[in-house]
């Protein structure tokens, strides 16, 4: 499910628009931010339904990524990369290598100012054929001494964000017994929904692609259409799949008590955090609860830290989130504002100083 979604504020250092010598491809780097440090953020390879689309989404989310890897603590900036595709097209394997190539050329082209990573549509495979080109690549396959993909790391995140939010609206982090809709069964959405079957949640879990609803049958969760799976009363509303899903419309009929999940920009509209604090439903931002994935791979690339130390740091993203719902009350503004205004003073410092990571 894809949404058109609005353009950031152009505050971008730079921008690499290319042609792939190779492919043909449509291909967007945008380096949002090195305030903080080299740059960091995956590359996602999508279908949009125009050029245009590709490069918005490329401003968006490198936007989010500087937000994001501050909000973690990371000495990294914010970027993003995306590969277009036209809707419909399929990628041979030669095509998609030449794809990933020129994306490498791409990235080099920065000059370490940012680095890449695998996202949607790309993996650590692809992220392998981008170090032919470029040293400024995290995530590599593990077989080859690499930190693999983050998938894992960022669904704990998700996990221990999910606990604290429900620690505010059902009284104790405890997921069993408690209702929670997954949207989206991706990498990190279908790994949340088996630990979250595991502990004895009441899930429901829909996706785009119908052939994920073995996974429904297998772990005992009910399957919602897709669009109608915020009908559905829950505890949690857990969007886990592209962004913009929550237009004003899904907001006003969302049957939840809170949001908390790990796609990038949930909101269609950032005015959506105060229609659903109006509504008395309690947003964790997306980029705090998502982080797990780059705090991962940024520390393990910087080896900053044995696996257990930096997947202790992953988990202790729950408590950024308590402290971000502690801010918001004692202020009397949306978690999101205050997730943004933590963010934006690590910013405005400029500096090493950890704001909200330990």
């Amino acid at each position: 499910m894809s949404h058109t979604l609005p353009l950031p504020d152009y505050t971008h250092e730079r921008v690499e628009v290319i042609t792939g010598r190779r492919s043909g491809l449509f291909i967007a780097v945008a380096l949002h931010s090195s305030v903080l440090g080299s740059a960091l953020g995956g590359a996602r390879l999508w279908s949009y339904p125009h050029w245009s689309d590709g490069l918005g989404d490329a401003l968006r989310l490198s936007a989010a990524m500087t937000r994001k890897n501050a909000a973690a603590g990371l000495d990294a900036g914010g970027g993003k990369a995306v590969i277009a595709l036209e809707p419909g097209t399929v990628l041979d394997p030669e095509r998609r290598r030449d794809a990933f190539l020129d994306l490498g050329d791409a990235v080099e082209s920065m000059h370490g100012l940012y680095r890449t990573a695998e996202d949607v549509g790309s993996t650590t495979d692809d992220m392998l054929v981008v170090s032919e080109r470029t040293d400024h690549v995290v995530g590599l396959p593990e077989a080859g001494g690499g930190s693999g993909e983050p998938a894992g790391p960022t669904s704990l995140g998700v996990y221990e964000s999910l606990r604290a939010t429900l620690e505010r609206v059902a009284g104790a982090s405890d997921v069993a017994g408690r209702r929670i809709t997954i949207s989206g069964l991706g990498q990190v959405g279908s790994r949340l929904a088996v630990r979250l079957a595991a502990e004895g949640a009441v899930l429901t879990v829909t996706d785009v692609n119908p052939s994920k609803r073995d996974l429904a049958l297998e772990l005992g969760a009910d399957w919602a259409l897709p669009g109608e799976e915020h009908l559905i009363p829950a505890d949690v509303f857990v969007p886990a799949g592209i962004g913009g899903l929550l237009t004003d419309d899904v907001i006003d009929a969302l049957d939840a008590k809170a949001v908390c999940g790990p796609a990038n920009n949930p909101l269609a509209a950032r005015e959506g955090a105060d229609r659903l604090a109006g509504r008395g439903i309690l947003y964790a931002p997306d980029f705090v609860v998502n982080a797990g994935g780059v705090i991962y791979l940024d520390l393990e690339a910087k080896k900053l830290g044995t696996r257990a130390e930096i997947m202790d740091r992953v988990a202790a993203i729950g408590g950024t989130v308590r402290r971000i719902f502690d801010e918001a009350a004692s202020r009397g503004v949306t978690p999101l504002a205050a997730a943004e205004g933590l963010a934006a003073e690590r910013l405005a410092a400029g500096g090493r100083q950890h704001v909200l990571a330990h």
